[in-house]
């Protein structure tokens, strides 16, 4: 398997790159998340995977190991190909993949093209477990404050006329930025300050 590569970025966009290593020019498949590390630089060490079928060899590229390995997580799971993986981490930060994996948030995948409830539910089942042994328990608090406060935070902002994607994307922030807040009612006080 090829593990990185090193070298000159001599071709970019939003979903792939080509990176000359050795005199040869490699195509790499990148998500968005990806691509926004990787967009100001000229020379890159991008982490890899060699996807291998009988009619096709692809390589996926990672700008951080946590990333390259929930792709392998993904991919794993039946049903969800390099494509799929890849397409969620253009939707979803790792983070928040990993949050709705442990708190079975299935509304999560919504904005996610060809992952249905179905899937997400799978994804949950085969998942969960391996992502909570290796993020330790902490990320289990998150993950269920991430679920049920956001939720109810979310529902709350939108009853009073907020924009429900700006609200999520508000709520996002906050939880990642470990703000301290006890309740719902807290939350959403922080919200409303970021928002106004």
């Amino acid at each position: 398997m090829i593990a990185y590569l090193k070298g000159e970025i001599t071709f970019k966009s939003p979903n792939a790159i080509i990176v000359e290593a050795g005199g040869v020019g490699y195509r790499v498949n990148i998500s968005l998340n990806t691509y926004a590390k990787v967009e100001p630089l000229e020379r890159i060490k991008i982490l890899t995977y060699f996807h291998v079928k009988e009619d096709s060899h692809t390589l996926f590229g990672f700008a951080e190991p946590e990333e390259r390995s929930l792709f392998v997580h993904l991919i794993s799971v039946s049903g969800i190909g390099p494509a799929t993986a890849q397409q969620m981490l253009s939707s979803l930060k790792p983070e928040e993949i990993r949050n709705a994996i442990i708190g079975e948030n299935i509304a999560a995948f919504k904005q996610v093209k060809g992952v249905g409830p179905k899937t997400a539910k799978r994804l949950i089942l085969d998942l969960k477990d391996k992502l909570l042994k290796e993020s330790g328990s902490e990320a289990l608090t998150v993950a269920v404050v991430d679920n049920t406060m956001r939720e109810e935070a979310l529902s709350a902002l939108v009853a009073l006329g907020f924009n429900k994607t700006q609200v999520q994307k508000t709520l996002n922030k906050i939880i990642r930025s470990e703000a301290s807040f006890n309740n719902v009612e807290e939350l959403v006080k922080i919200t409303l300050k970021e928002l106004s």
